[in-house]
């Protein structure tokens, strides 16, 4: 029965270091950045095919709205939480 006891407590563990780095990445600036160049680069691409003259400025305005979007979603989330946690109340 110990046996059980400290081998589920182990895989809790493990579980929860593994929801924290999920939950580290989620907001890490890596990442932020990662999606901002994969954006650029597959609008850049895309457009060049429509119409191949400034493709490549024109590919910065969604990678802005991204980082804005990113940027406001924190305080729309407190937000939330905050109308929730008084609605449950």
């Amino acid at each position: 029965m110990e046996h059980t006891v400290e081998k589920r407590l182990q895989a809790i563990e493990e579980r929860n270091a593994r929801v924290e780095f999920d939950k580290a990445w989620e907001v890490s600036w890596t990442r932020c950045f990662a999606i901002l160049v994969v954006t650029y680069v597959v609008v850049a691409l895309v457009l060049t095919r429509i119409h191949p003259e400034g493709a490549w400025i024109d590919a910065i305005i969604p990678c802005f709205g991204y980082i804005l979007s990113t940027l406001s979603l924190p305080p729309i989330k407190a937000f939330w939480i905050k109308r929730k946690t008084k609605e449950n109340s």
